[in-house]
């Protein structure tokens, strides 16, 4: 399972319009657009540095101020319908995991958008082998036989031969039909931090790994995420 070329944007925006109800803005601590610099470790605008740069993440790189931050902690521990400006922190990646894991990812709808590659058009231009698949903490020690997986990818790569070699959609139905979930797939995502919210409170505990330990581990790594994503039911003060 592998996530590549993330993104986040919407801090600024997002925090600004938390202060909307109570037209707090004047209270807002937050800079946006700075970075700490590698050479001097400052936080500034540094020529000979990334300014976009946070986490490897953020587009804007945001410090979110002491201020916003026991505000927005505050909203989210108030319930979803108070913490609405975490919908407006946006994140997009690609992530290629396999098919039992979009089959669970696909129950959140809102508020998410995927384009995924197409087994439909592309999954014969590629010999099948045994790297086509999530394996991550795959046991073959957990098999009577694990020849038989062997067998299976073999049997898998003779029917796309024969369609390459024949055109014939018989082979290829067969081959779609038989395709394992573990088939591993690639999604370009966009979601945002209520979404990851939701998510990890949902999945931390899961017995796929792909949920508790690949994904948690992406999640962590998001601009803030400890504060805002795995925030935790402590009381905040007001």
């Amino acid at each position: 399972m592998r996530f590549e070329d993330t993104e986040v944007w919407g801090f600024k925006h997002a925090l600004r319009g938390m202060r909307n109800p109570k037209n707090s803005w004047d209270k807002s601590d937050s800079v946006f657009g700075y970075n700490q610099c590698g050479n001097c470790n400052h936080n500034h605008l540094c020529d000979e540095c990334s300014i976009h740069d946070l986490n490897n993440y953020a587009l804007e790189a945001p410090i979110i101020g002491t201020n916003d931050m026991k505000l927005a902690q505050k909203l989210i521990m108030a319930g979803s319908e108070h913490r609405k400006f975490m919908r407006q922190i946006f994140v997009s990646a690609d992530i290629t995991a396999p098919l039992y894991f979009w089959k669970e990812f696909d129950q959140y709808k809102i508020g998410t958008v995927t384009n995924s590659t197409s087994t439909i058009h592309k999954l014969s231009d590629t010999p099948i082998t045994l790297k086509c698949f999530e394996i991550n903490d795959y046991d073959r020690n957990v098999f009577a036989n694990p020849e038989e997986i062997d067998y299976l990818i073999q049997f898998l790569e003779s029917l796309r031969q024969k369609f390459i070699a024949t055109g014939d959609k018989r082979y290829w139905k067969e081959l779609i039909r038989w395709l394992p979930s573990s088939w591993l797939y690639k999604k370009t995502v966009t979601l945002n931090y209520e979404n990851l919210y939701v998510m990890v409170h949902q999945r931390e505990n899961h017995k796929l790994s792909e949920w508790s330990e690949y994904f948690m581990a992406w999640v962590s790594k998001l601009p803030y995420s400890k504060e805002l994503i795995f925030l935790d039911r402590r009381e905040v003060n007001d």
